[in-house]
């Protein structure tokens, strides 16, 4: 069998990124927070994400439990599974997946900087903390909603770049995800406002919107002070880059994008 690690702190998205990552590398096959997926379908196992705190968590996911172990073992047998990604926060947690599995020697080891971009990584830790959403790489009737009280939502379809559908993820925020910041819309609506306001170019703010979903974007519809005597898509641009600044500073992640409509210009009389 060929066994291969994918280590990285919590939160920063490799369940998220596990399914492309597996298929990209001629993987078929996961262990992930106690669950063995075998091309995007649970197989066997009980994820940690079920569990009430995070140290019943822990030994979950590495398989301290011996009829949950065993149940995983065979399964793999049953499958005949040649290739297989372990997905753990680190070298030391995915080795003792390993050992406790019986798998082969790691041929290779990986990290979530490997998978995904900075600004990834970042949005991740940021939609961890804010929201506390967890990411399961199996399809939401696979997961077992009552164990979920608080929050169960499909995620998304998973394709290759050949727009074969490799499987789902679901999304959901455990028992023990206890501490987390609500942030609603219009604190990010207020911040957006305020950037654009306290430009010496910018009449009024006509509208803010602003999504969060699989791509962060800001769409901004300005009316602009006349005279334009200078140039308005450097102009535009720099106030792209004081948003996105200013976001970051904020709430520690970039945006994804930044439209911005220029609705009517205004001309400024002298009184």
């Amino acid at each position: 069998m060929n066994v291969y690690s994918l280590s990285g702190p919590s939160g920063t998205g490799k369940s998220t990124s596990a399914l492309v990552f597996a298929h990209k590398i001629g993987v078929e096959a996961l262990i992930d927070d106690g669950l063995l997926i075998v091309n995007g379908v649970k197989v066997a196992g009980i994820s940690a994400k079920f569990e009430k705190n995070t140290i019943t968590a822990v030994r979950r996911a590495i398989f301290t439990d011996d009829v949950h172990r065993e149940e995983v073992k065979k399964a793999l047998d049953t499958y005949k599974v040649q290739s297989i990604l372990v997905i753990g926060t680190s070298d030391k947690m995915t080795k003792t997946i390993a050992r406790q599995l019986e798998l082969d020697a790691f041929e290779k080891y990986y990290y979530v900087e490997d998978v995904r971009s900075p600004k990834e990584i970042a949005k991740a830790r940021f939609i961890r903390q804010t929201q506390g959403k967890h990411v399961m790489p199996i399809p939401y009737r696979q997961v077992e909603q009552n164990f979920f009280k608080r929050l169960v939502q499909k995620g998304k379809e998973i394709f290759s770049s050949k727009r074969e559908k490799i499987g789902e993820t679901t999304i959901v925020r455990p028992d023990f995800q206890q501490e987390y910041i609500d942030i609603e819309r219009h604190v990010y609506v207020e911040l957006l406002t305020y950037c654009c306001a306290t430009q010496n170019i910018i009449h009024k703010v006509e509208q803010v919107q602003f999504n969060f979903g699989e791509l962060a974007q800001a769409t901004i519809t300005l009316q602009l002070k006349l005279p334009i005597n200078y140039s308005l898509p450097d102009r535009l641009y720099e106030l792209q880059k004081t948003i996105q600044a200013e976001f970051s500073q904020h709430f520690g992640y970039e945006l994804d994008a930044i439209h911005l409509h220029i609705k009517s210009v205004v001309i400024k009389r002298k009184s």
